[in-house]
């Protein structure tokens, strides 16, 4: 399964993704869950991706394709505004994902994907969606400035309590990845190594990447510091 976050906040775009893939419990495999496009000074896309590796897959490397092809109109990277990204990164994914479903029908099988896209363009404002398999979206907004795919219900809590727009982008980072560490706990599906990147506002770049491995000792520092601290404050409430 997968755990992605994208925050979209007033000081920039903070995303975060698993890498596990699973089919089985004894099939454990880990695979890029997220992709970073730009043209430095012009702009900057990430695209995180939940589901069916099949299908993400074929839709990224189509993606890719179509940013090479000077005369394609479905490069995310020409495209003059991040909802027309959006809106060719939803046709792809709807496209792949009705190619694959009707093969795997025959065997009965079913396969879907889902996708955060966000990122800014020159003159334009930072934007963050979510891309359903039959390509229609959402769009992450100052009331609700975050999104996620795949198994979200962990780490939601923590993301409702503190994510406002106007939260710094320390802060958020910290929430985000004790978001992760919450998921991580108690799925099993969802797993290290982790891909962290900041897209900060108006920068037109990626301004920061990071792998976080299960080594990582400041991760580790932080998990641990954060089940203390929760024990101490169940703890301190009275009971009723």
């Amino acid at each position: 399964m997968t755990y992605c976050v994208g925050l979209l906040l007033d000081a920039g775009i903070l995303l975060l993704s698993d890498t596990r893939t699973n089919a089985g419990l004894d099939n454990i495999a880990t695979y890029r869950k997220m992709f970073l496009f730009e043209n430095p000074g012009e702009r900057a896309i990430a695209i995180m991706t939940a589901g069916s590796l099949s299908i993400t897959q074929t839709t990224l490397a189509r993606l890719s394709d179509a940013n090479e092809d000077a005369d394609s109109a479905r490069s995310i990277l020409r495209a003059p505004t991040m909802l027309q990204v959006a809106e060719i990164v939803g046709a792809m994914l709807s496209d792949v994902t009705t190619e694959i479903a009707a093969k795997m029908e025959r065997m009965s099988q079913t396969a879907k994907a889902s996708m955060i896209v966000a990122g800014q363009r020159k003159g334009g404002p930072m934007r963050m969606f979510l891309v359903y398999p039959e390509g229609n979206f959402i769009e992450a907004t100052p009331d609700t400035p975050y999104l996620q795919i795949g198994e979200h219900k962990y780490g939601k809590p923590i993301l409702d309590r503190v994510i406002e727009a106007d939260t710094t982008l320390a802060d958020a980072e910290k929430a985000m990845l004790l978001s992760m560490d919450s998921t991580l706990r108690s799925n099993l599906s969802v797993g290290m190594p982790l891909d962290f990147a900041v897209i900060e506002r108006d920068a037109l770049r990626i301004s920061r990447t990071r792998r976080i491995p299960d080594t990582d000792e400041g991760f580790k520092r932080m998990s641990n510091a954060w089940s203390e601290e929760l024990r101490q404050a169940f703890q301190r409430i009275d009971p009723l």
